[in-house]
């Protein structure tokens, strides 16, 4: 029997999704369109992207507390 975790699944799947740009000062800028709000600057790419898996997991915690809707991902609800 293999384990679910349904928390960091969720956040594999939104990281999918995540979208960078390159900024002109060559830093770079990470979002996930669906997570409103969910964006990040670094000096590099992966840098970027563990701030934005941060930004990510502390944006999941205000809406389980709000009890926001949150968007599905490979349709599977959150």
């Amino acid at each position: 029997m293999n384990p679910q975790f349904v928390i960091s699944d969720y956040i594999e799947r939104a990281m999918a999704q995540a979208e960078y740009d390159k900024l002109d000062d060559g830093s770079f800028a990470g979002r996930i369109p669906p997570c409103l709000g969910v964006l990040s600057f670094g000096s590099n790419l992966h840098e970027c992207e563990t701030e934005l898996r941060g930004v990510l997991e502390d944006w999941l915690l205000v809406g389980f507390k709000l009890r926001h809707a949150l968007p599905t991902f490979n349709g599977n609800a959150s």
